[in-house]
C-alpha cells in the first residue's frame, strides 16, 4: 500500500456518527453477530442437562456440538458467493429465518439423532452470515475503518459468548432448557425484520445516506447490477495462507465456545451459577480483545500506511501472546490461576480478529464475501474437529486440561504461516470472456 489518498485520509479522520446510516448498518451487523453467537453457543451451557437427559457420553456430546461446524464449513464459500451474487440484504434475511427456526427446534428434539439434525441446520443458517456481512461492510465502510468494524462486530459476537452462560442458566432455572431454546429462536426473528426493512446493498440507494458518508467508499458492484466474475484460481491461492492461519486460531476459539462451561462444571465440580460466572469472565476478556485488535489495526494502518504491519504483524504478535498465556493451563490446577490464564490467552487470541477479517476486503474488495467465506472455512473445519477431539481426549484421559496442549501447537503453526499472507497485494476481478 503506497499511501492513503486525500479522500481516504478524510474518511479515516471522519468519525462515525451515532445517527448516520453507516453507523446504523454497522449497529445492525453488530446485533447479528451477537444474536448468532447466542444461538450458536447456548447449547454449551445446556450441555450437561442435555447429556444427562439423553444419557450420552462426552464423545457423543462432542459430535452434537460439532454438527454445527460441518454445515457451517460446507456453506462458507457457497454462502459468501451467494452474498456477493444476490446481495447482503436478501441473503442475511433468509439466513436469519433458518437459524431462528433451527434454534427454536432445538427445544423440541427427542434424542441425539434429532439434536444432530437441528444443529446441522443451524450451521447452514449461520454459514453465510459472516462472509456476507463482510461484503456489506466493504460496501458501506472505507478501508481505514474496516479493522475497527471487524473488531467491534466480533466484540459483539464475544459479548454473545460472554452473556449466554448467565442468560441461558437463568432461563433454564425459570423454564427448563427446552423452552429456553424456543424463546431464543423467536427473539431472533425481530432482527430479521429490522435488517430487511432498513438495509440496502448499495449505500447510494439508501434514503438516509449523505455525500459525506460516501467519501472513501469504493464503487458499488454486485446485486442489482453486473456481478463481478470471480477469478477462482487466483483467489483460492491468495486466500489459502489466511485460511490456514484462521484454522490455527479457530482451533482454540472453538474450545472456548463449546467446552468452557463444561470445563468449569465437570473439570472443577462447580455449580451452574459459578460455572456461568467463570465462563463470563473468560469470554468477556475476548470481547475486549476484539475491539482492541480492530482499533490497533486501523491505528497502525493510518500511522504506517503499511497493510503488512497493520494486519500480518499484529496477527503474529497476538497469536504468540495467546500461546504464552495458555502454558500455565497445562502446568497448574488452581482454579483462579486457570481462569486468569484462560482470560489473558483469550484476550490476546481475539486481537487477531480485527486484522484477519480485514484481509479478505484488502485482497479482494469486489468479492470480499467469497474471499471471507474461503477464509472462514478454516474456522468452520476447526469448529467440528476441535470439539470432538476435546471430548474424546477427556473421555480417554479424564484430564480436562490436556486438550489445550494442541492449542499451543496450532498457535505456533499459525505464527509461522502468517508470514505467507499478503494483504498488501489486492487482486482484480477476472476479465470477461469474449
Amino acid at each position: 500500500m503506497a499511501g492513503l489518498g486525500v479522500d481516504d485520509r478524510a474518511a479515516a479522520k471522519k468519525p462515525l456518527s451515532a445517527r448516520n446510516a453507516p453507523t446504523v448498518v454497522l449497529g445492525l451487523i453488530c446485533a447479528m453477530y451477537f444474536i448468532t453467537y447466542v444461538d450458536r453457543v447456548n447449547i454449551a451451557t445446556a450441555a450437561t442437562a442435555i447429556k444427562n437427559e439423553f444419557a450420552i457420553n462426552n464423545t457423543q456430546l462432542g459430535l452434537a456440538l460439532g454438527a454445527f461446524g460441518y454445515a457451517y464449513a460446507l456453506f462458507q464459500i457457497v454462502g459468501g458467493f451467494i452474498g456477493d451474487r444476490f446481495g447482503a440484504r436478501r441473503t442475511l434475511a433468509v439466513c436469519g429465518v433458518v437459524w431462528a427456526a433451527a434454534t427454536a427446534a432445538t427445544g423440541l428434539v427427542g434424542g441425539l439423532a434429532s439434536l444432530l439434525v437441528v444443529r446441522f441446520i443451524l450451521g447452514l443458517g449461520e454459514g453465510a452470515t459472516f462472509p456476507t456481512a463482510t461484503r456489506a461492510m466493504s460496501n458501506w465502510l472505507p478501508q481505514e475503518k474496516r479493522g475497527f468494524a471487524q473488531g467491534i462486530t466480533h466484540s459483539f459476537a464475544r459479548a454473545g459468548n460472554a452473556v449466554t452462560p448467565p442468560i441461558v442458566a437463568g432461563l433454564m432455572i425459570l423454564m427448563g432448557w427446552r423452552a429456553t431454546f424456543v424463546c431464543l429462536g423467536v427473539l431472533s426473528i425481530f432482527w430479521v425484520i429490522a435488517w430487511f426493512f432498513y438495509f440496502r446493498d448499495d449505500p447510494r440507494r439508501h434514503r438516509a445516506i449523505t455525500e459525506a458518508d460516501l467519501v472513501g467508499l469504493p464503487p458499488y458492484s454486485g446485486a442489482g447490477g453486473k456481478a463481478p466474475r470471480i477469478p477462482w484460481a487466483r483467489l483460492l491461492l491468495r486466500m489459502l495462507p489466511t485460511t490456514f492461519v484462521y484454522f490455527c486460531y479457530a482451533w482454540t476459539l472453538w474450545l472456548y465456545l463449546t467446552w468452557l462451561p463444561s470445563f468449569f462444571q465437570q473439570g472443577y465440580g462447580l455449580k451452574l451459577g459459578n460455572t456461568a460466572f467463570f465462563s463470563f469472565g473468560v469470554l468477556f476478556a475476548g470481547m475486549i480483545g476484539d475491539t482492541v485488535g480492530g482499533v490497533l489495526s486501523d491505528h497502525l494502518l493510518r500511522r504506517t500506511g503499511n497493510l503488512l504491519v497493520a494486519r500480518r504483524d499484529l496477527i503474529v504478535v497476538s497469536l504468540l501472546a495467546s500461546l504464552v498465556f495458555l502454558i500455565p493451563v497445562l502446568l497448574f490446577r488452581d482454579l483462579v490461576v486457570i481462569a486468569l490464564s484462560l482470560s489473558a490467552a483469550f484476550f490476546c487470541l481475539e486481537i487477531t480478529i480485527g486484522p484477519i477479517w480485514s484481509v479478505p476486503m484488502d485482497i479482494a474488495p469486489k468479492f470480499s464475501g467469497t474471499a471471507a467465506g474461503i477464509m472462514n472455512t478454516g474456522s468452520a473445519i476447526a469448529g467440528f474437529a476441535s470439539p470432538v477431539i476435546f471430548g474424546w481426549l477427556v473421555d480417554l484421559t479424564g484430564d480436562w486440561h490436556l486438550p489445550f496442549a494442541g492449542s499451543v501447537g496450532f498457535l505456533l503453526l499459525g505464527v509461522v504461516l502468517a508470514f505467507f499472507m499478503h494483504p498488501d497485494q489486492s487482486i482484480a476481478e477476472a476479465a470477461p470472456r469474449a
